[in-house]
C-alpha cells in the first residue's frame, strides 16, 4: 500500500474529501475502502447502481469511483443519471472497467466521466488519478468564482466570435449558447488563454488533466473532438481549434 504521507499531512487540517465507490464487486470495495481511508478519505460504497445514486445524492460526495460493468442498471446509465441530477451533476467521476477497448473508454468520457481506469489497477495509479481529478475540479470552482490566477484580462475571454466568461462559465459563439462539461470548459479556457500559441499533448494533459505522464492515452483527441462539435456546429463555421500534426493544437482563425 502507497505510503503517501505528504498528501496524508496536508489533509489532516482539513475535512475529509468523501468518496463513494460504486461497484458489486466487494473485494473491489473493500480493497479501495481499506486504500483510500489509508490516504485519509472518507470512504462510503453501494453494491449497485440504484443504491449508488441514491447514495451520491444522500451524502454529496467530492468524487465517484463508479464500476461500469454492474447488474441492473450499469456505470454509463449511473453517470447519466447523476450528470441529469442538479445535485449531483457536477460531481467528479473516474469510471473502473474491465473493458480495454477504445470505444468503451470513449463510450464513458462522452458520457461525463471525467476518467476511465481499466481494472486490473494498480492502487497507486488510481490515487495519482484521483488527485488530479479533484486538482482539476478546484480549478474549475476556483474560476466559476473568479478567484484564479488563470483568467485574463478580466472576466471574459474572447476570441473571434467564441466568448468564455469565467465568472459564469457561460460559453457563447455569435451569441449561440455553448453547454459544456466541466472537462470541455477547461479545455477551452486553456486554449483561449492562449490563443494562438501552439499548445502540445504533454502540456494540454498536464494543465487540464493533471497528468505528468502521456502514456498511451487519447483522451485529448476525445474531448477537442467533442469541442469541436459543440463550438462548430456546422460545415459552414469556421474551425478556431486547429490540429498541428505530430505537436499539438492551437486556436487561430
Amino acid at each position: 500500500m502507497p505510503q503517501g504521507d505528504s498528501w496524508q499531512n496536508s489533509q489532516e487540517k482539513q475535512p475529509l474529501l468523501k468518496v463513494l465507490v460504486i461497484d458489486d464487486e466487494e473485494n473491489i470495495i473493500e480493497f479501495l475502502r481499506l486504500g483510500l481511508r489509508y490516504e485519509n478519505f472518507q470512504v462510503e460504497s453501494a453494491s449497485d447502481g440504484e443504491q449508488g445514486v441514491t447514495a451520491a445524492q444522500r451524502i454529496n460526495p467530492d468524487l465517484v469511483i463508479l464500476d461500469v460493468m454492474m447488474p441492473g442498471i450499469d456505470g454509463l446509465e449511473v453517470c447519466r443519471r447523476l450528470r441529469d441530477n442538479p445535485t449531483t451533476r457536477d460531481v467528479p467521476i473516474l469510471m473502473l472497467t474491465a473493458k480495454d477497448e477504445v470505444k468503451d473508454r470513449i463510450i464513458g468520457l462522452k458520457t461525463g466521466a471525467d476518467d476511465y481506469l481499466t481494472k486490473p489497477f494498480d492502487f497507486d495509479e488510481l490515487l495519482e488519478r484521483i488527485r488530479a481529478i479533484l486538482r482539476r475540479h478546484n480549478r474549475a470552482r476556483a474560476s466559476a468564482t473568479g478567484s484564479t490566477d488563470d483568467d485574463i484580462n478580466g472576466q471574459v475571454l474572447q476570441f473571434a466570435d467564441l466568448r468564455l466568461n469565467t465568472a459564469t462559465r457561460e460559453v457563447t459563439r455569435s451569441g449561440r449558447q455553448i453547454e459544456l462539461t466541466a472537462t470541455e470548459y477547461n479545455l477551452l479556457h486553456l486554449f483561449m488563454s492562449h490563443p494562438r500559441q501552439v499548445l502540445d499533448r504533454q502540456t494540454i494533459l498536464n494543465r487540464v488533466w493533471g497528468y505528468d505522464f502521456l502514456g498511451e492515452t487519447n483522451i485529448i483527441e476525445v474531448y477537442v473532438r467533442y469541442l469541436r462539435e459543440k463550438i462548430e456546429d456546422s460545415p459552414s463555421t469556421p474551425r478556431l481549434i486547429q490540429t498541428v500534426r505530430s505537436v499539438g493544437y492551437v486556436l487561430k482563425g
